[in-house]
């Protein structure tokens, strides 16, 4: 059995191969989460007008990752002092969010955000919301850097290593 979390780190195509990464997790989907228009496209939330994060949907089996440590190596992978800016991507677009669809997720969100807030000492600018709207995204954008490995990337490269050799204690 899989769980599903959602996971928004500023662009979408880093983010999506950090997390594919992580030994555990068994599926990934870019798309957009948490906004107000209809079924966006990309080039409308690319406006910031629709609300929406650019925002991973991330599967994994609990039997292998836990929510907790999957939460742990996705605050590696972001500034969660940065409010709607990750690397040179800036807007509300490119904010960074944790949003769940199971209820019983909440806790282990929160606790995980308030223990990364106690050792940065201070707020987080991270979203922490239950999932109110998911659309994925176009083809072009699933997968972008496995098919463009050399394509744009936010995110240092020893991040991929990290996630590749992540294991849970």
């Amino acid at each position: 059995m899989t769980k599903e979390i959602h996971l928004a780190g500023g662009c979408f195509w880093g983010a999506q191969r950090f997390l594919q990464l992580i030994p555990g997790v068994t599926f990934t989907e870019t798309g957009f989460a948490n906004g107000d228009t209809p079924e966006p496209t990309y080039e409308q939330v690319y406006t910031d007008t629709t609300g929406y994060a650019e925002t991973v949907r991330v599967q994994y089996d609990p039997a292998v990752v836990s929510l907790k440590f999957l939460l742990e190596m996705y605050f590696k992978a972001i500034d969660p002092l940065s409010l709607n800016k990750q690397g040179h991507d800036e807007g509300t677009r490119y904010r960074t969010g944790i949003y769940w669809s199971d209820p019983a997720d909440e806790p282990v969100v929160r606790e995980v955000a308030a223990a990364v807030s106690a050792s940065l000492g201070a707020p987080l600018a991270v979203e922490l919301e239950p999932l109110r709207n998911f659309f994925p995204a176009d083809e072009y954008h699933q997968d972008y850097l496995v098919k463009h490995p050399s394509g744009y990337c936010h995110l240092p490269l020893e991040l991929f290593e990290i996630a590749r050799n992540a294991h849970q204690s």
